[in-house]
């Protein structure tokens, strides 16, 4: 995947956004993922796998094998975080992985609609 096909605004917005491409190779992350990630240095171009545990590992192998999604709340020290993974594909093959983290108020509201 070339980084000129990505959307202009993924570099600059307020969530880290990481994409991998089917063999588990960072191709892209953008300003606040690098940030994020910074204590492994540049991780663009290495094996996605290296840097996950076992678990994680195995949802990642599952999301690229089943074209899924994977949705889950962290929280770190004070800050709370919604992560987004979710398999990405080119001419409907599963190419990749995408992941969307962004950091999420204590209360959110929440709304029903029909």
């Amino acid at each position: 995947m070339e980084t000129t096909s990505l959307p202009f605004w993924a570099d600059d917005t307020n969530c880290a956004i990481t994409v991998c491409d089917a063999d588990c190779r960072i191709i892209y992350m953008n300003e606040k993922s690098r940030l994020v990630n910074a204590r492994f240095g540049d991780p663009t171009g290495h094996n996605l796998m290296e840097y996950h545990g076992e678990r994680a590992r195995g949802i990642i192998a599952r999301l690229l094998e089943t074209g899924g999604v994977n949705c889950y709340t962290i929280q770190k020290g004070d800050v709370r975080k919604m992560i987004y993974q979710s398999a990405w594909r080119r001419d409907g093959k599963v190419a990749g992985l995408v992941e969307i983290s962004m950091e999420i108020p204590d209360e959110m509201e929440h709304y029903v609609r029909s």
